[in-house]
C-alpha cells in the first residue's frame, strides 16, 4: 500500500483572505514541457478557430508535480458552447498521449465556453480553478476577468452538495465492472472527492483551502480524530488505487454514510436550500 508523504500546502491568501494563485510557468519542471507542447498542438489541430485559450491546472504548474504520479489536467476555453464542439477525438488522443508519456499518470482534455466561464454571479468550479490553480499556456489569459475567491462556504458547498450522488455514482460504476483501468480511475476519483469533502466540513472554521490531499487529510483529522484512519485510507486509495471493486465499495459502504450525514449537517447550517452553486 502507498506511503503517505507530507506533500502539498494550503493556498496562500492575501490580507483580505482572497486565495493567491501560485501557479506559474516558471514552476513547471522541464520534464513536462514536451507533453504540454503536444497537448497544445492537439487542441489546436481539432478546435482551430474555436479555441480561445488553454490552461494547465493542479500540482504541475505549482511546482509540486511528482514524476509518473501527477496528472496533466487541462482546461480549454472555447468560443463555442461545449455541446457544439466535436469531441469524438478526445478518447483516442488521451490514450495515445498517456501511452507516449510516462512522466504523468494521465492526461485530461476538457472544454468550457468562454461565455459560461465569465458568468460568475454564482460559484462555479472552472472559473475558480482558472483563477486560483491554473496557468495559461496558450491564448489570452482570462483569469484577470474573474472574481477573487475566499476559502468560505461557497467553496465548501462545491465539495459537499453533490457528495451523496457522487458516492452512489461510484458504487454504481463499480458494480460488475471488470475494466481494470476504469476501476482504477473510479477509485482515484471518488477518494479524492472524499478527502476534499473532509476538508470542506471544516472550511468555515479554518478558512483554509487546498486541493492537495495530505494537508486536507491532516486538518480534517484534527477535528475528527476518530475518523483519521478511514480518511488516511482514502488518501492511500487516491494515491495508489486498487483494482478490486469490492474492496472499494466496502470502504464506501463504511465511510460513505458518515460523510453523507456530516455533509447534510453542514448543508443545514450553510445551505439549507441545497443550491448547487451559491451566490458569491
Amino acid at each position: 500500500m502507498a506511503e503517505i508523504k507530507n506533500i502539498g500546502r494550503f493556498c496562500l491568501t492575501d490580507t483580505n483572505g482572497y486565495i493567491i494563485n501560485d501557479a506559474n510557468l516558471k514552476k513547471i519542471n522541464h520534464e513536462y514541457y514536451k507533453v504540454i507542447e503536444e497537448v497544445i498542438k492537439v487542441y489546436n489541430k481539432h478546435l482551430k478557430n474555436d479555441l480561445h485559450s488553454i490552461y494547465i491546472r493542479g500540482s504541475i504548474p505549482r511546482g509540486l508535480g511528482i514524476y509518473s504520479i501527477s496528472d496533466i489536467d487541462t482546461i480549454a476555453v472555447t468560443t463555442k458552447q461545449s455541446s457544439e464542439i466535436d469531441v469524438k477525438w478526445v478518447d483516442k488522443a488521451e490514450q495515445e498521449l498517456n501511452e507516449k508519456y510516462t512522466c504523468v499518470s494521465g492526461i485530461e482534455f476538457s472544454f468550457y465556453c468562454m461565455e459560461d466561464v465569465l458568468e460568475t454571479n454564482h460559484f462555479s468550479i472552472i472559473p475558480f480553478m482558472i483563477k486560483t490553480h491554473s496557468v495559461c499556456v496558450f491564448g489570452d489569459d482570462i483569469s484577470g476577468l474573474l472574481p477573487d475567491y475566499q476559502a468560505d462556504k461557497t467553496l465548501g458547498n462545491e465539495h459537499l452538495v453533490n457528495l451523496r450522488e457522487q458516492i452512489e455514482l461510484a458504487k454504481e460504476d463499480l458494480k460488475g465492472n471488470e475494466d481494470k483501468e476504469d476501476i482504477l480511475d473510479c477509485c482515484r476519483w471518488i477518494m479524492k472527492i472524499i478527502v476534499r469533502a473532509g476538508l470542506a466540513l471544516v472550511i468555515e472554521k479554518e478558512h483554509k483551502y487546498t486541493r492537495d490531499l495530505f494537508p486536507a487529510y491532516t486538518l480534517f483529522s484534527t477535528y475528527y480524530p476518530e475518523k483519521e484512519p478511514a480518511m488516511k485510507q482514502a488518501v492511500k486509495y487516491a494515491i495508489e488505487p486498487v483494482e478490486d471493486p469490492k474492496e472499494i465499495v466496502d470502504y464506501l459502504n463504511k465511510m460513505g454514510p458518515w460523510m453523507i450525514e456530516e455533509a447534510e449537517k453542514w448543508l443545514q447550517v450553510h445551505n439549507q436550500k441545497k443550491l448547487r452553486n451559491m451566490t458569491i
